[in-house]
């Protein structure tokens, strides 16, 4: 991991300021010139931070990174006889964070750091937050799950990813510090927060756009995943002061159902957003069409008109989330974050259309939470009276709870529904299929008639092309930008978007992508 100037990084200045306890160690002024958590990755002056994973302990490749050149190492647990510096800490993954951000020059304290969490909007809101930046003149970066922008340059981050390490995080935040920027909009999720991969960000504005079901197989219970999305809003009040200044503003979603629950964290200002009287930014006089749609959003002392190309009446959230945060929270004038809002054609994977000339619609779309495939299905309602086709699977090694409940809404609210793989991994396929097919049946789906399983999630989107008529929808969710899908532990290239061109190539007779491959199944 370079930086221009790794030179002066010494052991001792990573932890000058550190915010955290040092239990023991000599901070000497051995020289720094990476970081690394991954002892395979180590490469000579590394410092090597030992960590315990949920599938190994880094403490016990120490050694093996010292081998690879390892300059000092840092861990949670008392080691001794070591030929380098060992420095021991309370926590070693909290620790990375804050020596990633020291060995980068605290690049958060020289920018203004707007970060957006939520279960379901995320990526959205921060794209039409960075639109409204750009469109405000600022110089702007993004950092989200699907890509990260720094000027002209464009990262993809498509490969199965949630916020990325603290290191990544504080080289790119760096990165954009040396390009000359001074705004960055950062998704954050609820793995980064409970895992302190953002910790030493820098804050200045927090938005929550919602907490629904989803990953409680990580964080054990909804209060739990909850209060990791909370750490956003109470890092505002510790960010360093800045010469720009710190607005330290929470936005939150009225209409969501954590709102008091976050209101309770938010100790510094707070501005609301919705669709009710009570909220502070509100949304009215709503129009919604296949194409996007046309509303008015209201504040305190502004009132301005509002079209947007994203579809569905959940996106006219993730646009007041934006406007509450560019408005009360960077000072934007109203006028120019609507013209912001605008400006944003799409979003890769959500709600995006395929289009060959076929006769009915085809969508990709991320849905992948109970919550997200309902409004998404609510949507797809509002946009025909015909038939609407959901194609749909459950990750494994994942949040059982939800494999039923995402069949069961779609039972209730699709005309059919195929269930089939998502990223499997070492879970039983069949027995995934099973938890869903439980679902649909209980709400009345009747197998071979209004829900199949398909294993093979080629042939799922191929049937659900088959049986689209004039005017109906088919809807793929789940996968959206995503680039892979996982079988076992192997990763394999996969994109919906060009599975469901391929599907309706076949089915025009036309020119178009080979269906991507998938392992264990038979290839057209």
């Amino acid at each position: 991991m370079d930086t221009g100037s790794a030179e002066s990084v010494t052991l001792s200045s990573i932890f000058d300021q550190f915010p955290l306890r040092v239990l023991a160690g000599d901070l000497c002024n051995v020289h720094i010139t990476g970081i690394a958590m991954d002892n395979r990755s180590v490469k000579p002056g590394d410092l090597f931070v030992a960590m315990k994973g949920s599938k190994a302990d880094g403490h016990e490749f120490i050694l093996d990174a010292v081998k690879r050149g390892a300059a000092a190492v840092v861990g949670d647990k008392v080691i001794e006889n070591l030929t380098v510096p060992y420095v021991q800490v309370e926590n070693s993954r909290q620790s990375l964070t804050w020596l990633a951000a020291k060995f980068y020059d605290n690049p958060g304290r020289r920018l203004t750091v707007i970060g957006v969490t939520g279960t379901d909007g995320k990526t959205t809101t921060c794209n039409l937050l960075y639109q409204i930046l750009l469109t405000a003149g600022l110089r702007a970066g993004l950092i989200s799950t699907v890509n990260v922008v720094i000027g002209d340059e464009v990262i993809d981050t498509g490969f199965h990813v949630t916020t990325p390490d603290a290191p990544d995080v504080q080289k790119y935040l760096a990165r954009m510090v040396a390009a000359g920027l001074s705004h960055v909009v950062l998704e954050t999720t609820s793995h980064g927060w409970e895992q302190y991969r953002v910790d030493a960000c820098e804050f200045d504005v927090g938005v929550v756009t919602n907490i629904t079901h989803e990953h409680l197989d990580q964080h054990g219970s909804f209060e739990n995943y909850r209060a990791a999305k909370a750490r956003l809003l109470q890092s505002l009040q510790s960010t360093f002061p800045k010469p720009q200044g710190n607005p330290r503003l929470s936005v939150l979603n009225h209409n969501d159902s954590s709102f008091e629950y976050l209101e309770k964290f938010a100790s510094g200002p707070m501005v609301s957003y919705g669709f009710d009287r009570k909220s502070d930014i509100r949304a009215s006089k709503i129009k919604l069409s296949p194409e996007g749609s046309n509303f008015e959003i209201a504040g305190k002392d502004f009132r301005v008109q509002v079209m947007s190309h994203l579809v569905g009446e959940y996106n006219i959230e993730n646009c007041l989330a934006a406007m509450a945060a560019a408005v009360s929270g960077l000072g934007i004038a109203p006028g120019i974050a609507a013209s912001g809002l605008a400006a944003l054609k799409g979003i890769p994977g959500r709600m995006e259309r395929i289009v060959l000339g076929q006769t009915f619609t085809a969508i990709v779309d991320f849905a992948h939470t109970p919550n997200a495939l309902r409004v998404a299905i609510e949507t797809l309602k509002k946009m025909t009276e015909k038939k609407i086709i959901i194609i749909f699977g459950s990750a494994g090694l994942r949040d059982r709870e939800k494999r039923s409940l995402m069949a069961e809404i779609a039972t209730e609210l699709a005309d059919i529904s195929i269930l089939t793989a998502e990223d499997p991994r070492t879970e039983s396929l069949d027995g995934i299929l099973e938890e869903m097919a439980r679902g649909a049946r209980a709400k009345g789906g009747e197998e071979g008639k209004s829900f199949w399983r398909i294993p093979d999630r080629r042939e799922a989107i191929r049937l659900g092309i088959r049986l689209a008529r004039n005017g109906d929808i088919v809807m793929a969710c789940g996968k959206g930008h995503e680039q892979s899908m996982c079988f076992g532990t192997t990763e394999y290239l996969w994109d919906d978007r060009n599975a469901m061109r391929a599907a309706i190539a076949e089915l025009l007779g036309v020119s178009g992508p080979t269906m991507p491959y998938l392992p264990g199944q038979v290839n057209h």
